[in-house]
């Protein structure tokens, strides 16, 4: 495994885990899946993993119960993260949720405690002075944002007068805005971004196609996988192919080495099971030569998918005709 080369009180590996899968029915993985998703943090804690990454409105807090009793005694070794939910985000309720979340994982302390969304409507001024006070009595260790825009990320930093150091967005090869302006501003500041959905959902996996769509509530929703644009994506799955027989790795394996080859991105790929884990830590050992990363670039920018307003009328006939 590596490491992100930052000062921070605990290492943070450059794969970690997501659990929003965990106690969560509408990825479809059957009701054996809360006894796996032990299984899962186990193999990644021997295989070097240190960030694990949950959210209290995962599962409606079964997400954080189940990663808790997972890890066992190895929470205090660890970076555990999670997320508040910002509806009404006040100083106040900020410090309550914290607590509670605290209390479903069995922490004394969160480690990483993330803003999960931009409240349109609460400042972070507020949200920001719960922070702080929950870093002032130690139950919060690091600050983080979620889905936030550079702009917001520097004023949720300038609130809470110390740094924020993490921002937690969708960023894959289908999904790259971070590159334009996070990534750079990470790397220029110490900060991190942590790349969520970093396989797209498993669009970059190649184990789909138009004619094999996948299956659960979450991907049949994701406007990737309608047929259409899983055909437009054959040529960037083919490249993802080329390179990985290269490494003799995997797509996936390789659209991760994707990401991790900026010094300050973390992966944390979610798992359906302990092998595709093992997989997803593999990735953090594949060096991309120079010409292998521009010839992935190159395909990525050349994926053009139909998204927005436009995939809205096919998402609803998919759906339909299921």
């Amino acid at each position: 495994m590596r490491y992100v080369p930052l000062d921070t009180p605990k290492p943070i590996s450059k794969i970690g885990l997501g659990t929003w899968q965990f106690g969560s029915r509408e990825w479809g993985y059957g009701p054996d899946y809360e006894q796996r998703a032990a299984q899962i943090v186990r193999r990644a804690l021997d295989l070097g993993v240190t960030l694990f990454d949950t959210a209290e409105i995962y599962g409606f807090g079964r997400s954080e119960r189940i990663l808790g009793a997972a890890l066992g005694d190895d929470r205090a070794k660890v970076v555990v993260a999670s997320k508040i939910f910002p509806v009404l985000p006040l100083a106040p309720v900020v410090q309550q949720r914290a607590v509670a979340s605290a209390a479903r994982l069995g922490v004394a302390g969160i480690d990483l405690y993330q803003v999960h969304q931009p409240n349109p409507v609460v400042a972070d001024t507020t949200t920001m002075r719960g922070m702080r006070a929950l870093q002032d009595v130690g139950l919060v260790g690091e600050v983080g944002v979620s889905n936030y825009g550079l702009r917001r990320w520097r004023f949720a930093e300038a609130a809470l007068g110390r740094r924020v150091l993490s921002n937690q967005v969708r960023y894959s090869m289908v999904d790259r805005g971070p590159e334009k302006d996070l990534i750079p501003y990470a790397e220029q500041a110490g900060r991190i971004v942590i790349a969520y959905s970093p396989l797209g959902q498993g669009f970059l996996s190649g184990r789909y196609d138009a004619r094999n769509p996948p299956a659960g509530a979450v991907r049949r929703a994701n406007p990737y996988f309608l047929p259409e644009n899983l055909e437009r994506g054959t040529e960037l799955i083919a490249t993802l192919r080329e390179v990985a027989d290269a490494h003799d790795a995997t797509p996936s394996q390789i659209a991760l080495a994707y990401l991790l080859r900026h010094p300050n991105v973390v992966a944390i790929p979610g798992a359906s099971g302990v092998e595709q884990m093992e997989r997803n830590a593999a990735a953090a050992e594949i060096d991309l030569a120079d010409d292998e990363h521009a010839a992935l670039v190159a395909a990525a920018h050349a994926f053009r998918p139909v998204t927005g307003l436009a995939a809205v009328p096919k998402l609803i006939r998919a759906r339909t005709r299921k």
